[in-house]
């Protein structure tokens, strides 16, 4: 059982390492990714405010297919090199967004998002997808969260397919 509580009393950095708390605690417990990546979504949702949008997209052949996230309906597909998640693709690196208005080939899912955040999902040198979160807040993500989510990603990485 998830406890939010303490989360609102914390600040952006305690908020961060406690998301990687819970995650390994819900990780630890059960091996089915597709379980773990759904609750993976739930807590980054939980524990990351002043966020409309958090999710996965994983590669299948030559372009990133939506997988479990929270918010609203999103792009089915992105191709590799488009937009900001196809970009992290093509670069293998965080593209930290502060405002996706000003990012060339930015696709919009949702109107509402202002700035966005995608992490690479790298296991065995091969990029298998992206976490991407998306904020109606410009400049809402900075280096301290991809530090942070960086972790996250390579703590599901740990995990699935145990």
């Amino acid at each position: 059982m998830f406890k939010l509580e303490p989360i609102k009393k914390m600040n952006e950095e305690e908020r961060l390492k406690y998301m990687n708390i819970l995650l390994k605690g819900q990780l630890s417990s059960e091996k089915d990714n597709l379980a773990n990546i759904s609750n993976a979504t739930a807590i980054i949702n939980a524990c990351i405010d002043n966020i409309n949008w958090a999710g996965f997209y994983f590669l299948k052949e030559d372009e990133l297919v939506l997988g479990p996230f929270q918010g609203l309906p999103a792009c089915n597909r992105i191709a590799v090199g488009k937009g900001v998640c196809g970009t992290a693709v093509s670069t293998r690196e965080v593209q930290l967004v502060p405002d996706v208005h000003l990012f060339p080939g930015h696709i919009a899912c949702d109107s509402a998002s202002n700035s966005e955040i995608v992490i690479p999902i790298i296991k065995d040198d091969k990029v298998i997808g992206v976490l991407d979160i998306d904020s109606p807040i410009k400049e809402r993500f900075t280096e301290l969260h991809a530090e942070y989510l960086k972790k996250f990603v390579d703590t599901l990485n740990h995990y699935n397919d145990r």
